[in-house]
């Protein structure tokens, strides 16, 4: 009994080892995926400890405080704002995002001809691939005060009398989030219709046919049928976008500036300025990346939940 035991472990092995053989191709192509998850996302975990110690480059020896820099955190009136520009920004955007992505998915799902269709998506999805470095420089230019008369916008609000003389837009805290919304929106929304459009197509041909016998017409059966077979569609996108709501970073730190703060600066900004500029406290940046990650991982275990009580299942 012993060797039959041995004899089928050793089966198993062989089979194993012939598995890892014949999909080596795959493991070699998944290798720097690995190598890059372990130095950047598995790794850095080590770091956490520097949130109980005073600590950056510049100093000989680490210095045990506790949760000083914690409390320190709780404390400051910056990262509360930082805090709640962090929520509004995010959450904000991400409703706009499922708006617009769900909205254009529907209207490019009733383009008749094939080449036009193709035409729009390639259209509206190219803003995606552009960095937010040249984001930033289109919408600089379009809301400059240069010249006389200034940028594009300057120059229609002027002719409108609607203003006086140019107005720098991005420095005005009024308009900066507007215009955070809307780069967003002009760069992102045409890649966020791609699933939505997946899941159109999937729809049933025969319930549009039968709403259609029955005498719906069309913004009837995108009311009854088209929105009602996206939903589960729409709630996992949500939840899985939600995950992401704590870290904006790129799209204002290219496009804010002092005047601003106040409505503009993020949690992932103001640990970047705290950490690696304003004496380069890498401890207390180090405490303020935690309880962002934290509160991350509160409001997608929360919408989770809120997704098993809708749809009687997670998805995590």
């Amino acid at each position: 009994m012993a060797n039959t035991a041995k004899s089928g472990a050793m089966s198993d092995k062989n089979k194993t080892s012939a598995r890892i053989i014949r999909y080596s191709p795959f493991y070699v192509m998944f290798t720097p995926v690995l190598i890059i998850l372990i130095l950047f996302y598995y790794l850095p975990i080590l770091g956490l400890r520097w949130s109980l110690y005073k600590f950056n480059p510049f100093i000989p020896e680490p210095v045990y405080i506790g949760f000083e820099n914690f409390m320190t955190l709780f404390k400051s009136a910056r990262f509360w704002a930082a805090f709640s520009n962090t929520l509004v920004l995010s959450i904000v955007n991400l409703c706009l995002s499922m708006i617009f992505s769900v909205g254009i998915a529907l209207l490019i799902n009733e383009i008749g001809h094939a080449l036009a269709k193709k035409f729009v998506q390639t259209v509206i999805y190219l803003p995606h691939f552009l960095s937010w470095v040249v984001v930033a420089g289109i919408f600089a230019l379009i809301l400059s005060v240069e010249g006389q008369t200034g940028g594009f916008v300057n120059t229609i609000l002027i002719k409108l009398h609607l203003i006086d003389e140019p107005v720098y837009w991005l420095t005005e805290k009024k308009a900066w989030r507007l215009i955070w919304y809307i780069a967003n929106r002009w760069k992102e929304t045409g890649w966020g219709t791609i699933i939505f459009l997946a899941a159109v197509t999937g729809i049933s041909p025969d319930l549009y046919e039968a709403a259609e016998i029955d005498g719906a017409g069309k913004l009837k059966q995108v009311w009854y049928i088209t929105i009602p077979s996206l939903m589960e569609t729409i709630l996992v996108v949500f939840i899985l976008n939600l995950a992401k709501v704590m870290n904006v970073f790129e799209s204002v730190f290219v496009m804010y500036n002092e005047m601003v703060y106040d409505v503009s600066d993020v949690i992932q900004t103001y640990t970047y300025r705290v950490g690696l500029q304003g004496g380069a406290n890498y401890g207390y940046s180090t405490a303020v990346g935690i309880f962002k990650s934290v509160i991350s991982l509160i409001l997608v275990s929360a919408a989770n939940y809120t997704s098993g009580k809708i749809r009687g299942r997670g998805i995590i």
